[in-house]
């Protein structure tokens, strides 16, 4: 039985997940900082879910209920990290660029490195990061969250590069860029090419299996990546 650990997990693409792979038979820890939603998880998978309250914004918090899952779970095979916030924030408030950082950048780091470290010492382990087709290039409206996303894409890269130095070439890293999935994580109205969480999940689980390096959901996405990364700054000031 594989034993999986999902960050973010009581609502959005991290529940539908952690669905998917209690249909495959798996033990799940899932966290959330709703008590209730967990509850209500609990409930509906009694032999295959163990569940942990947490806020990823407090990293002490974070590395106190990791830990507490790799002393119950033994070892682990899969951490996803599908905890995220962001805004359309034009006008820059503070609160609003300051909870995207603390979640986006500074609770993520520290899951990362707490699961790189754990499959280091196993020898073993496949870290999934939720980032975003946002990490590819910045955006006027929504600065923090293009920004945090581009932090998460170049971290997991670094993490896939330092994984040359774990001998047993067990240890997997995977960016899932999602384009614009139908959750409350979708930014503003009019959404472009939106996709279902079940046809998103169902990709995101394929690739997840097939331990893919990077995976734009929906596929056609990458389509949209490639020209993003060939646009001048110029000419993308003027058209976004």
């Amino acid at each position: 039985m594989k034993k999986v650990v999902i960050f973010g997990g009581t609502s959005g693409i991290g529940k539908a997940l952690l669905e998917s792979f209690v249909k495959e038979d798996c033990k799940v820890a899932v966290t959330g900082r709703r008590l209730e939603k967990l509850q209500e998880i609990a409930e509906m998978y009694p032999n295959h879910v163990v569940i942990k309250q947490n806020d990823i914004q407090k990293v002490d918090e974070v590395e106190k209920v990791f830990k507490e899952i790799v002393e119950e779970f033994g070892q682990i095979d899969i951490v996803i990290q599908s905890s995220g916030t962001g805004h359309v924030n034009p006008k820059l408030d503070w609160d609003k660029e300051e909870e995207t950082i603390l979640t986006n950048v500074l609770g993520c780091t520290k899951l990362y490195d707490l699961a790189y470290n754990l499959f280091r010492e196993q020898g073993f382990g496949h870290l999934i990061g939720i980032s975003s087709i946002a990490s590819i290039r910045g955006n006027r409206a929504a600065p923090a969250y293009f920004a945090s996303k581009a932090y998460q894409k170049s971290y997991l890269e670094s993490l896939y590069i330092k994984t040359k130095t774990i001998n047993t070439n067990k240890v997997f890293v995977t960016d899932i860029r999602p384009g614009f999935v139908d959750t409350a994580m979708a930014l503003g109205d009019g959404i472009f090419w939106m996709v279902s969480i079940e046809k998103a999940t169902k990709q995101i689980f394929k690739a997840i299996k097939r331990k893919k390096r990077v995976a734009y959901i929906s596929k056609r996405w990458s389509i949209i990546a490639l020209v993003l990364k060939l646009v001048p700054g110029w000419l993308l000031k003027k058209v976004i």
